[in-house]
């Protein structure tokens, strides 16, 4: 069994700072794609609102994982990781599991004090914290490699809490679905395709089965329930269906090697999927030209879908052509503006030319990114080479500090912080963060300090604001 303090050690740093970046299939990321959040939220809030939800409240992650699975924590946060997007048939079958996963927020079926605190499935959801700080964070392979680990913490207790709550959490995905107009088949799909999971053993499972075990009984009563409704025969719109494979092409071009990316999608399939996947396929396999050219036939259909314009910056930015990557990066923010995302990618290339102009530019787009998102530490991280190249070096280390500090890297933030309020004038804000920074981390250094002398484990403090 993991520890808390080695899971903690496994906090590094470093995020994805433009849409998707290329990542090894067998390594597990917190992924960040503008288009895909979109997308999964536009599927997700009518459903999370149909449950009463404030959908605003309701945070999604995506993790990079080959895994089929998909879980909840406490505070209201869905993850799902790649295996699944790329595995539900349709949006429908995709939309069924959030929406079961919806269910068990809405059942608190997560927050059981009485039951989690005291067991090994409290274990589990304070492993599942620390990993969502790391992704609240914005740091690359910082969380998603802890949260999908968490789960074995609990495993026979979870196992055991979540029989009880499956049923339950169908129904309320049944009447979800229903509520928003849409049929609930696309859950009973998904449970179909995998039935045959429930008589694998344990260890042979997908890990959504072994945390959400099936049964011939519980897809019975979930057909009942689907079969009464007036939308049980609604399908998926051309639109949704188009999304979906979108997505799916985006993420199959980013993870899998390209090789497979290729054959998956030939040349002679012509669907912009195909094209979409084959643009980043080539880019992987370091044919640039072809890479632009099948993603400019995108491009030239939709002149207006910021994401086509991101993916070309991307690929110019990463090939190396960083002041070419200017202008469709700057296309993608006009298109889709103040997406955190699309900001900081910009931002990147701007401090590439030096010039100060560009530079003053860069660190307005930073700024606005991080009142989005206060904890990104990527974006903290380019805003200090952003202050370094306009020669603040003081607020550089002030940037630095908010960058530790964001991931838990409690020494680092006091000792960056401590540097940069030597050369900050007093009444500066970022002085008074850095002096906030600097009692915090102080306070929960001795904290941990305290609790290795008495053989305790340390809790990270996620709370993120000093």
């Amino acid at each position: 069994m993991k520890t808390v303090s080695s899971i903690l050690a496994r906090l590094v740093a470093g995020f994805a700072i433009v849409a998707m970046l290329a990542a090894q299939a067998s390594a597990q990321f917190g992924l960040r794609d503008t288009e895909i959040e979109e997308t999964l939220r536009d599927f997700s809030d009518p459903l999370l609102k149909a449950g009463g939800l404030n959908a605003e409240s309701v945070d999604i992650y995506m993790i990079n994982d080959p895994e089929l699975n998909a879980f909840v924590t406490r505070g209201q946060n869905i993850f799902l990781h790649s295996g699944l997007i790329l595995r539900s048939e349709t949006p429908n079958e995709l939309k069924g599991v959030i929406a079961h996963e919806a269910g068990h927020i809405v059942g608190g079926h997560i927050v059981r004090s009485d039951y989690g605190n005291r067991s090994a499935y409290g274990a589990m959801l304070l492993a599942a914290g620390i990993g969502l700080a790391a992704i609240l964070a914005g740091e690359e392979q910082a969380g998603a490699m802890v949260l999908s680990g968490s789960q074995q913490f609990g495993a026979v207790e979870a196992l055991a809490y979540s029989r009880v709550n499956e049923s339950a959490a169908d129904q309320y995905a049944a009447q979800f679905l229903e509520r928003t107009g849409q049929s609930g088949q696309g859950l009973i799909d998904f449970f179909e395709n995998f039935r045959a999971q429930e008589v694998l053993s344990q260890s042979r499972r997908y890990e959504y089965f072994r945390s959400h075990p099936l049964s011939a009984n519980r897809i019975d009563k979930l057909r009942e329930r689907v079969a009464e409704s007036e939308y049980a025969g609604v399908t998926d719109s051309d639109a949704d269906m188009h999304r979906h494979m979108m997505m799916q092409a985006k993420l199959r071009g980013f993870l899998d090697s390209p090789q497979q990316v290729l054959n998956r999608y030939p040349s002679d399939d012509r669907s912009q999927p195909a094209r979409y996947a084959r643009s980043v396929a080539l880019f992987r396999g370091a044919d640039l030209t072809g890479a632009l050219r099948e993603l400019q036939t995108l491009i030239d259909e939709e002149p207006q879908n910021p994401y086509f314009h991101e993916l070309k910056a991307q690929i110019l930015y990463e090939s190396g052509k960083r002041e070419d990557a200017i202008a469709p990066a700057e296309r993608a923010l006009e298109l889709k503006p103040d997406a955190p995302l699309l900001q900081m990618a910009l931002a990147q290339s701007l401090i590439e030319t030096g010039r100060p102009d560009e530079l003053d530019r860069a660190v307005a787009l930073l700024k606005s990114a991080l009142i989005t998102e206060p904890r990104n530490a990527g974006a903290w991280r380019i805003l200090s080479r952003a202050y370094a190249g306009q020669g603040e070096e003081a607020l550089a280390k002030y940037a630095s500090a908010e960058q530790h500090y964001a991931v838990g890297n409690l020494e680092e933030a006091r000792s960056f912080a401590g540097r940069a309020q030597k050369d900050l004038a007093k009444n500066l804000p970022q002085y008074r963060r850095a002096s906030d920074i600097i009692v915090v981390a102080e306070l929960q250094l001795d904290k941990k300090r305290r609790n290795q002398r008495r053989g305790k484990p340390f809790t990270l403090s996620t709370s993120g604001t000093p």
